[in-house]
């Protein structure tokens, strides 16, 4: 385990036994505030998650009426969330296991880090599930009344797989260091570990674009689409990560690596954005049904996340490409409009699904029916027909707080840190 008490700490930074008392102990100050910055972090995240929890109960009492999902949009903020971090989970592993999946230099020493983040994006992407399922026994139902023709049963079981192969990648790992799994068993492990990656962002998309009832998600790009969103996402999260642990100490990281997975980043985007024209040039072109879908992302109620996305992307390529811009701040910067741009995605991709009626009368408007019920039906769908209520907010945020976590946790009690320090 990794300890940061003072001889610990100067270990890793080799400092001779017998150095002048008040390095070693200006060694010991540096560890005791590392450890006093890790443990303040694991309250936070421990008190955000515990507020969560109690907003939960809230929900489970009160029913889901309290959330702005109704009959006609029965997905909200808790699936976009779930579509997201299993995003960041995939993309995590993803990057962790390709170099020494096909034997190749890796990105300095943070692969343990990115399948950290990983098992804690995951854990999140669970506990989204959980809470839109209502009540919890729910989960034990779909195991008891599982229907495997059913992708949502695919996800289930594909999501639970690739948290434990995540876990068991992360321990052989460890155990590697040490000599206890070979290196080529870890490479069988990490081949593996793709695989399930791909899967599971593969599967969460047939979700959705198996379902021939909305006109935005009945395509066959979803599932690639999901996966280059999923390196998108995934990869500014482990350069924002591993630039924090840098900061703090507990990495030695080049800036060489840095930039390196800067340059990834660029190309990552840059085919997610490609595969984002493709799909509105079809959608829109033969002036069909699917040219209402571009109108409502270009100018209508999803147009600030449609624009957001666009821009977001674009500003994190040209930092990332030139040369002159990718300096650490800079990089954390587009790290983090990534992030932000796929999460815009999302929102398009699920409330567009029922921002157009699939079907022309449903029933007589009612609170139960759709969001804005006051009115008719095109009075219904004139602006988003989803927005989440501060209930829901919260207990996303318990959820967020709930794998960091599970990050945080991680970095204290597990040897994250690479084999000598680098």
């Amino acid at each position: 385990m990794t300890n940061y008490n003072s001889e610990a700490v100067m270990d890793d930074l080799d400092v001779p036994a017998a150095a002048p008392a008040k390095a070693r102990e200006a060694v010991g100050a540096r560890a005791a505030a590392k450890s006093r910055g890790l443990n303040v972090a694991i309250g936070i995240s421990a008190i955000v998650a515990a507020i969560g929890i109690a907003l939960w109960v809230v929900q489970m009492s009160g029913g889901m009426v309290q959330t702005a999902m109704r009959n006609l949009d029965s997905w909200g903020l808790y699936i976009t969330c779930f579509m997201f971090f299993v995003g960041l989970s995939a993309g995590g592993l993803i990057i962790s296991s390709v170099p020494k999946a096909f034997g190749v230099k890796g990105f300095g020493g943070i692969s343990k880090v990115a399948v950290m983040t990983s098992i804690a994006a995951t854990v999140g992407a669970i506990g989204f599930v959980v809470v839109d399922m209502g009540q919890p026994l729910r989960v034990w139902e779909l195991f008891v009344y599982s229907n495997l023709g059913s992708p949502l049963m695919w996800d289930i079981i594909v999501l639970m797989v690739y948290l434990m192969l995540s876990c068991v990648y992360l321990w052989a790992q460890i155990a590697a260091e040490k000599g206890k799994v070979s290196h080529a068993a870890l490479r069988v492990i990490s081949v593996v570990a793709l695989v399930c990656a791909v899967m599971v962002h593969s599967v969460t998309a047939w979700i959705f674009g198996l379902q021939q009832s909305h006109e935005m998600w009945h395509t066959a790009l979803l599932a690639p689409w999901f996966v280059s969103s999923a390196l998108v996402c995934g990869t500014g999260l482990v350069i924002c990560a591993a630039v924090a642990l840098r900061a703090a100490g507990y990495l030695k990281w080049e800036q060489a690596d840095l930039v390196k997975l800067a340059k990834l980043l660029a190309a990552f985007l840059l085919v997610d954005l490609y595969f984002f024209g493709c799909d509105l040039l079809t959608e829109g072109f033969p002036a069909a049904s699917g040219a209402e879908i571009v109108a409502m992302l270009v100018s209508g109620p999803l147009a600030p996340f449609f624009w957001g996305e666009v821009v977001l992307s674009a500003l994190a390529v040209i930092i990332c490409v030139v040369p002159r811009l990718r300096t650490t701040p800079m990089l954390v910067a587009a790290g983090l409009f990534a992030i932000a741009a796929i999460f815009c995605k999302r929102v398009q991709l699920l409330v567009g699904g029922f921002q157009v009626a699939n079907i022309d009368w449903p029933a007589v408007l009612t609170p139960f029916t759709v969001t804005d019920w006051e009115g008719n039906m095109a009075q219904a769908y004139q602006g988003m027909v989803y927005w989440p209520t501060p209930l829901e907010l919260g207990i996303a945020l318990g959820v967020v707080g709930l794998s960091f976590l599970i990050f945080f946790l991680g970095l204290k009690l597990l040897p994250l840190k690479p084999a000598g320090g680098k």
